[in-house]
């Protein structure tokens, strides 16, 4: 029975080809308000980098204006080289993707490790799953573990439960039921299907006492405040105000 359901667990943690934080991630790029476009246009246009990473997302979702990734991936990269973790991570997801430039792993790593360091959740996944993944960069689970960590740490649900899958096969991490059924615990609250299956599964591999322990940890867990976009921008321009 225990062989069902270590077959059943594998099938579950094994990763989709494709599952980072996408460009159509609602929670990704929050572009909707009731700014126009033409408003939105004028300010990215003055260098305002919050109107740039706007406007890169409605030319990217054809909101209020004709979609256009290359255009998007324009847009994205002006709010990106001033700093702005959000745009950072969405360019790194248009090389990923390959959607308005050419398809470039190592570029969206480079882009992704500059959001993720800024501690952006999405961009911290992101990255961590291109070690897992070996893509852009060299594969290496220990740096995949880091990474997941951080967003996950943040509540970030797809970074939980990667983490999840991380103890349970004991890739960068040694092989931990418990850290992996609370992993599992908390993004299964926030709905991801992947993860309450492997609940549901991994239970049945732990005692009564490991159970209560990953419960007992869950409840406890408190999500790590991320850093306000202030305190990113201020880390930004600190090496700058030394110099003078």
């Amino acid at each position: 029975m225990k062989k069902i359901y270590l077959a059943v667990l594998t099938a579950i943690f094994l990763p989709p080809a494709a599952l980072f934080a996408d460009a159509n991630d609602p929670n990704l790029n929050q572009d909707s308000n009731n700014v126009s476009v033409s408003d939105t246009v004028k300010a990215a246009e003055k260098g305002d980098a919050d109107a740039q990473f706007k406007l890169g997302g409605m030319y990217r979702k054809g909101e209020g204006i004709p979609q256009d990734y290359k255009q998007a991936f324009i847009w994205y990269t002006k709010a990106a080289q001033q700093g702005l973790a959000e745009a950072q991570c969405s360019l790194g997801v248009m090389y990923d993707e390959g959607k308005g430039v050419p398809q470039d792993y190592n570029q969206a790593v480079i882009w992704y490790t500059k959001s993720a360091e800024q501690g952006y959740a999405k961009a911290q996944f992101n990255l961590g799953l291109m070690y897992y993944k070996g893509q852009g960069i060299s594969q290496d689970y220990n740096q995949a573990v880091t990474w997941y960590t951080k967003s996950a740490e943040q509540g970030y649900a797809k970074a939980q439960s990667f983490l999840g899958s991380m103890y349970y096969h004991g890739e960068g991490v040694p092989e931990d039921y418990v850290e992996a059924y609370k992993w599992c615990i908390l993004a299964a609250a926030q709905g991801q299907k992947r993860a309450v299956d492997a609940r549901d599964a991994l239970k049945n591999l732990m005692s009564r006492s490991q159970i209560a322990e990953a419960q007992r940890l869950a409840r406890n867990f408190k999500p790590r405040p991320a850093p306000s976009p202030s305190t990113q921008q201020l880390s930004l321009a600190l090496p700058a105000l030394l110099r003078h």
